[in-house]
């Protein structure tokens, strides 16, 4: 991929939306009819706790919380989702103080604004929202009013118990929002490069139909042209007593024949765009290899003289994967094509440092950029995307690829069933699209 398809698919690449205030509304609601359930079960069952403080803290909650909800939906800063969710991890502590601490079974629900935050905010801020609820489960678990049972006696747990229980909401702090980060990110990968592929697929699609676009405004144009240059011609002549206008009337029919003849020229290309459907494979990866020929190492194609179909989405793709071997090649690229009865099959080699082991299975999921080395050629231009578009281009066209290391470099192989690929060259090619109304 180009450095400005790069920067285009990146300047379009769909980021991730900042939450809504009524979002997190929405799921404050929740939790504080929760509380306020937990509360007053436990204090119909005798339990004995400072329930009036208890209630207080859900009441503080719920008043922010409605004028929250009564505002205009908005989108909110990352800062400001971090602060909200801080005054979740507060209530929340500050209520399991005042409700045995470690002790109170519900005590989990601590873990709940940072996993919140972990889905839709960076690493830096979910780090941050940790750190804090880190210090205020801490913070709850010291200064806890222990809840008595309704004979008076305190709940509580075994010292070891509780700093096991300690121990638990910690490592869930940070295995929670690590786990629910890592899957958002994984996602949203994903959904970027789906969309990136999308963008390149409609980019190949409207280079295919652009030659019909232009064959067909040519052959449009033609008859209003003629029509210039005949009034043009029939003015000069009738004109001829007014010499001051004679240069402009020649201007304008030179200008007519000039309009001609860039029309019949993009006539004719357009023509050879829209119908010249067939090339032979090493034409075809001749032009795949494209501007990545002259960047360094030598690129070789080996092919033989098979007639194939020429799609556009499919030179797209082998031009990525010729890219990526272009790039970490230390001297030379060799392209080698073969066909039997049922297949034809197309490898590239290099002579870089290959795959690593350990990510081969993965080779074509998006952003994968990773080799052996860490390195890359020197105007590497990549957006970390070329092997997967590859891959989904190739696999739309009925192909199957295979990533191998073939001591030195990295191999590639795709091979299409023959019938997905092989044409006839000899077909006749159609006419230019024609007006009913012209003669």
């Amino acid at each position: 991929m180009s450095q400005t398809e790069s920067l285009s698919i990146g300047d379009q690449v769909p980021h991730s939306e900042p939450i809504r205030m009524r979002t997190l509304a929405l799921l404050r609601w929740f939790a504080i009819a929760g509380q306020l359930a937990a509360v007053v079960t436990a204090s119909a069952m005798g339990m004995q706790f400072p329930i009036i403080w208890a209630l207080v803290l859900i009441a503080i909650a719920g008043v922010m919380n409605l004028w929250l909800f009564l505002q205009v939906p908005t989108r909110i800063s990352p800062n400001s989702a971090v602060l909200q969710l801080l005054f979740d991890v507060a209530q929340i502590s500050a209520l399991l103080g005042l409700t045995g601490g470690l002790a109170n079974p519900f005590a989990l629900l601590v873990l709940a604004p940072v996993t919140i935050a972990a889905t839709a905010l960076n690493a830096r801020h979910t780090f941050a929202l940790g750190l804090a609820t880190v210090a205020l489960i801490t913070l709850s678990a010291v200064l806890a009013i222990p809840v008595r049972y309704p004979d008076g006696d305190m709940m509580l747990l075994d010292p070891l118990l509780q700093i096991g229980h300690w121990l638990a909401l910690i490592i869930g702090v940070f295995f929670f929002s690590g786990y629910a980060h890592r899957v958002t990110a994984e996602l949203s990968a994903t959904s970027n490069a789906l969309f990136a592929t999308q963008m390149a697929l409609a980019r190949e699609q409207r280079l295919q139909h652009l030659g019909g676009v232009v064959a067909a405004a040519a052959h449009e144009m033609g008859t209003p042209l003629a029509t210039i240059k005949l009034v043009t011609s029939e003015l000069i002549d009738e004109l001829g007593d007014r010499p001051e206008l004679s240069p402009d009337l020649n201007a304008l029919r030179d200008s007519a024949d000039r309009c001609a003849y860039i029309l019949r020229s993009m006539g004719r290309a357009g023509k050879d765009d829209l119908l010249l459907h067939s090339a032979l494979l090493s034409a075809m990866l001749e032009d795949a290899v494209g501007p990545h020929g002259d960047r360094g190492p030598a690129v070789e194609i080996h092919a033989p003289d098979i007639s194939v179909r020429r799609d556009p989405a499919v030179i797209h793709a082998l031009r990525n994967l010729i890219q990526n071997a272009v790039d970490f090649a230390s001297k030379r690229v060799q392209i080698e094509a073969e066909h039997d009865s049922e297949t034809l099959t197309v490898t590239i080699k290099d002579d870089g440092p290959g795959y690593p082991g350990s990510l081969l299975s993965r080779i074509g999921d998006p952003y994968l950029t990773s080799r052996r080395g860490g390195a890359q050629r020197q105007g590497y231009d990549g957006m970390g995307l070329g092997l997967f578009i590859a891959k989904t281009l190739l696999e739309r066209s009925g192909a199957r690829l295979e990533f191998s290391n073939g001591g030195p470099g990295a191999v590639v192989r795709v091979t299409w069933p023959l019938e997905r690929l092989k044409t006839d060259s000899r077909a006749i090619l159609g006419e230019n699209p024609h007006h009913p109304a012209d003669p």
